[in-house]
């Protein structure tokens, strides 16, 4: 069963961290202030389209909201590489990306992983 509760107390405890009220969160994604509180003591369910309006503020993602609910989640790894391209377009993401998958196929075609 899902804890409505603890997403809500999760959802409330990410827009603390980012020093947003209610209200700041509220008009950021077109709700009401009772809304928002509802929905962060578990007493209302966000709709999905809230859910994502919500994660998009709080500039976080489903994970960190749901973890506990997800049966299986995959640890972020090379952290390091989401922060080196952060601040990339989405041109320079995608050239960046293609030429990463370029590299990968070449090193793994030409050198086995002992060498490493």
């Amino acid at each position: 069963m899902i804890d409505y509760a603890d997403i809500g107390s999760r959802i409330r405890a990410v827009r603390l961290e980012r020093k947003m009220t209610q209200e700041q969160l509220a008009n950021a994604v077109n709700l009401g202030v009772t809304h928002i509180s509802h929905i962060e003591t578990g007493s209302s369910i966000p709709s999905l389209q809230s859910f994502i309006a919500i994660l998009n503020a709080l500039n976080c993602s489903a994970d960190e909201l749901l973890c506990r609910e997800l049966v299986t989640t995959q640890e972020i790894k090379n952290h390091w590489l989401i922060e080196l391209v952060s601040d990339c377009s989405i041109e320079e993401t995608k050239v960046l990306s293609d030429t990463l998958k370029a590299l990968k196929q070449s090193l793994r075609a030409n050198y086995s992983e002992e060498k490493f």
